[in-house]
């Protein structure tokens, strides 16, 4: 039997003082505090006996990546299966009176879908390619892929077989934290989450004003877990 270990490890935080949502838009790089989560987390996975590492081709997904590769030696294969979610509120400082402008209103209609982006569906279908890739390059050992929050929660809950839609308030994907997926013989066994650096704050660089997080449009209320 083949046990191969993929993880999704969720970037680090991103300097953003301008609150805004940065999606797929390039020169958004990781703050000081981001920077220290991706060594963090390379530290807590010395001794993995990781074989592939992949990271989008997103400045922050590679800073994120670049410890890992350096600790390991490996090259980091650029997959933009793994890239963050498109998202037509790109670029916009996002807040409660942007729902409120009827321009915005089109863009809100099917939540489900969502209407303001790329479908669920299809991110969980790309994710899951690329993640069936590691398992094949990394077979028996372990992978690690950088990759966005959305992305990660998707193919997760495609995964463990629950709707797609979802609250992205109760999200369980913290900045640098791994989502860490086990196949046994290419067939997924099960899934587990870790924080290997939550004792870092997630802040701005010290010069740029308060601190920002992303931010998302409303989705409709999880189910109850």
């Amino acid at each position: 039997m083949s046990t191969t270990l993929v993880h999704l490890l969720r970037h680090g935080k991103v300097h953003n003082p301008g609150n805004i949502l940065y999606g797929r838009l390039p020169g958004y790089r990781l703050a000081e505090s981001g920077q220290a989560m991706a060594a963090g987390v390379a530290r807590s996975l010395r001794g993995a006996d990781i074989a592939f590492l992949a990271a989008s081709s997103l400045q922050r997904a590679q800073e994120t990546a670049a410890p890992l590769a350096e600790q390991t030696g490996l090259a980091v294969h650029t997959d933009d299966r793994i890239i963050e979610a498109a998202n037509d509120f790109e670029g916009t400082a996002v807040g409660l009176h942007t729902f409120r402008r009827p321009g915005s209103w089109l863009r809100l209609r099917d939540p489900l879908r969502p209407s303001w982006g790329e479908p669920y569906l299809q991110i969980a279908h790309r994710m899951l390619a690329a993640v069936y890739t590691a398992v094949h390059e990394a077979d028996g050992r372990v992978a690690v892929l950088v990759s966005h929050q959305l992305p990660i929660v998707t193919v997760r809950r495609y995964l463990e077989g629950r709707r797609l839609w979802h609250d992205p308030r109760r999200r369980q994907c913290a900045v640098a934290s791994l989502t860490s997926l086990t196949f046994v013989d290419g067939v997924f066994t099960g899934l587990s989450y870790a924080e290997p650096v939550a004792h870092i704050a997630a802040v701005n660089d010290p010069d740029a004003g308060p601190d920002v997080e992303e931010i998302v449009p409303p989705q409709p209320q999880a189910e109850a877990s």
